[in-house]
């Protein structure tokens, strides 16, 4: 049997458990850097599968490390599992620890014989929190010399062209008081945000097109008849690259000092380290386009759509240290995107279930060739 049929054999046997685990996560939604039982989940089954698992791992309770084979080329496979506040698994990261498990299971049947070290690195608090980012500073891929991982959506996509973000977390702090009798006593904190927010829609009109600021607030007040000595907020500021973001959160950040300015309150606002964009390494992109298209996935032609495309991950800044791809596996889901309710549904349908086989073994199957290919494989372990 050669090695692509072992892994697909290997892949087979635990498809029913996979898709086991993909429900169990699907049905316990746990938000970032509280995944305590997906975490747990899936370690097991690793451990079940014969890898050895560290966890917790770089200092985060639930983010693990495991690991199976000996071979000088090393692949990290990156599992997701948080869910987002209110909507549960409205982007899918059920699907995509389960796919990423189900990668490493299979390349590890053929690890030794293809010359393969595979690492799982479980890598929580994509949505909010920046695990990767947080993982990568600490050096859980240091020796790896590529990374992938898959994502669910409405249709496959070879390439997702994730864009720069950075999370801003906004206070304002006035002074109370009463808001009939004594209002010229109070300096109103939500009047701040109020500022903030409509300079930011002005600002839109003179940004780039494809930029993109957006937010919530988390606290506007206490009673209505209260002026609002604090109010809180959260929002994003995206731009194509890091560089790009680097030149707009000045501007950003303007219309909140302008918030401050016009009505007295005291601004305190913390910028996250930022996602970075995703560069999707080619050969491989290619590698996985041809074995999920082997399976029967379609990769439509999106033309310019793609560019519409506006959401971020932290497996940018994976991308930028290592080479990485983050495709897209279709769960037939239309009209529903991701965060939405109706996506969080699609997340758990047999269209789901099958992703969960093809998208993990057609990056077992990109594994193998790049330990099979001599031109490749000599250039992603040549320092």
């Amino acid at each position: 049997m050669d090695a692509k049929a072992a892994a697909r054999e290997a892949i087979e046997s635990r498809h029913a458990a996979l898709v086991d685990l993909s429900h169990r996560i699907h049905a316990h939604p746990e938000i970032s850097f509280e995944e305590e039982k997906a975490s747990a989940w899936c370690a097991e089954a690793l451990v079940e599968a014969g890898f050895e698992v560290e966890k917790p791992f770089c200092g985060l309770p639930t983010a693990f490390r495991a690991r199976a084979g000996s071979g000088p080329l090393h692949v990290a496979i990156c599992a997701e599992y948080d869910a987002l506040p209110g909507i549960g698994h409205a982007c899918g990261h059920n699907v995509i620890a389960t796919m990423a498990l189900g990668a490493a299971m299979a390349a590890a049947r053929v690890a030794d014989d293809v010359g393969l070290t595979v690492t799982v690195i479980g890598t929580p608090a994509e949505e909010h929190g920046g695990g990767k980012i947080v993982l990568l500073d600490r050096g859980a891929f240091e020796g790896q010399h590529f990374a992938m991982m898959v994502h669910p959506a409405p249709i496959d996509s070879a390439e997702f062209p994730a864009i720069a973000c950075c999370n801003l977390e906004i206070e304002y702090t006035g002074r109370s008081a009463h808001a009939a009798a004594f209002p010229q006593l109070g300096v109103n904190a939500l009047d701040a945000l109020t500022v903030a927010q409509t300079s930011i829609g002005l600002l839109r009109q003179h940004i780039d097109p494809s930029d993109r600021v957006h937010g919530i607030v988390l606290h506007g007040g206490d009673a209505p008849n209260v002026v609002p000595a604090r109010t809180t907020a959260r929002w994003l500021v995206r731009s194509q690259t890091l560089d790009r973001l680097n030149g707009l959160l000045p501007r950003v950040r303007n219309c909140f000092e302008a918030g401050a300015l016009a009505t007295g309150a005291k601004l305190d606002l913390v910028a996250s380290a930022p996602y970075a964009e995703m560069r999707s390494e080619a050969a491989l992109d290619a590698l996985y386009a041809r074995n999920a298209i082997e399976l029967g996935r379609a990769f439509p032609d999106l033309g310019g759509a793609a560019a519409a495309f506006a959401g971020s991950t932290d497996m940018g800044n994976v991308s930028l240290a290592l080479p990485s791809i983050h495709p897209l596996i279709g769960i037939d889901s239309l009209p529903a995107v991701p965060h939405q309710p109706e996506f969080a549904a699609a997340a758990r349908t047999p269209a789901a279930d099958r992703a969960v086989f093809d998208g993990g073994l057609s990056m077992a199957w990109t594994a193998i060739d790049v330990a099979l290919d001599d031109g490749l494989r000599a250039r992603f372990l040549r320092p």
